[in-house]
């Protein structure tokens, strides 16, 4: 019986790494697909490698990512098309089945709304030592040979990044808050009260809707408020969901099609912003929960 050369070793060590690295990516990046070119980036460049010649494999890999996250979001950077308020975040959207978002295991792979926006404000050195370090406990040394950086100066690259973030962080029981406030939101809109609209909306909210054509954004209760009385008269269906940890729902017309999912971010018991999917390619690609019956 013949044994396993050495490319089918690799590819299975590689493979045992293979879901830790994508995770990694994932959160550096925002987007699944990104993620999962960088990670195929790195077994590209592994196989052009003299395996023998790496003592630390696990290491070696996230080294590799680690650069190449670094790389794709310095050329984001300069690509103003990719700003973030042009960029649809990747989304995840879970069933809200009575527990706290941060308890289903669907979201351990997803990142907040919040989180990715305030995460878009940090330089990409800055995001990486974040991530390593805070989300996959990965020594400040180690990271700073990832970064070209002293150990210490990592530290507090991680620190100010860690500075920037720690506002995006909530009580345990700020999810249940959050779900009554977008409750409330719903109820004001199927109901035509434009003033119950208004009081659960922050004066300066802003709603982006991602559809075919492009994104439309809209700014101001009032301004805010009108249209979404408008829609509501086509929801026949809705269904509360957690959109990257956000409170949400997705909601379907009379021909039992979807016709959107929204998003939340509440602050102060105030919806300060709303994010709508209304593009039919984006929505068949989410893997959306069944209408209710």
């Amino acid at each position: 019986m013949t044994g396993s050369g050495p490319h089918e070793v690799l590819a299975g060590v590689f493979e045992e790494q293979r879901e830790r690295l994508v995770a990694v990516a994932f959160r550096m990046l925002g987007s699944r697909g990104d993620a999962e070119d960088a990670v195929q980036e790195a077994w590209i460049r592994l196989a052009r490698q003299d395996a023998g010649a790496i003592d630390n494999l696990a290491g070696w890999l996230t080294t590799v990512v680690g650069r190449v996250c670094i790389d794709v979001l310095r050329s984001r950077k300069t690509r103003a098309e990719l700003s973030y308020d042009d960029r649809l975040p990747e989304l995840v959207v879970t069933v809200d089945g009575g527990a706290a978002p941060e308890d289903d295991a669907m979201l351990a792979e997803s990142v907040g709304l919040a989180l990715l926006v305030v995460l878009d404000t940090l330089t990409p050195t800055e995001r990486l030592a974040f991530v390593l370090h805070d989300m996959f406990a990965v020594p400040f040394a180690e990271i700073g040979e990832i970064i070209g950086r002293s150990t210490d100066a990592t530290k507090m690259l991680a620190s100010r990044a860690r500075r920037k973030v720690q506002g995006t962080s909530v009580p345990a029981e700020e999810p249940r808050r959050q779900r009554a406030v977008v409750d409330a939101f719903l109820a004001a809109a199927r109901n035509g009260d434009f003033e119950g609209l208004v009081r659960v909306l922050d004066p300066d909210v802003t709603w982006r809707t991602y559809h075919p054509q492009g994104v439309m954004t809209t700014v101001g209760a009032g301004e805010v408020a009108e249209p979404v009385l408008r829609g509501a008269r086509s929801m026949t269906s809705v269904l509360p969901v957690w959109v990257n940890g956000e409170p949400g729902f997705v909601a379907w017309g009379a021909n039992g099609k979807v016709l959107g999912v929204v998003a939340c971010t509440v602050v102060d018991d105030r919806i300060v912003e709303l994010l709508t999917v209304s593009d039919r390619g984006r929505l068949d690609a989410m893997g959306l929960p069944a209408r209710p019956e």
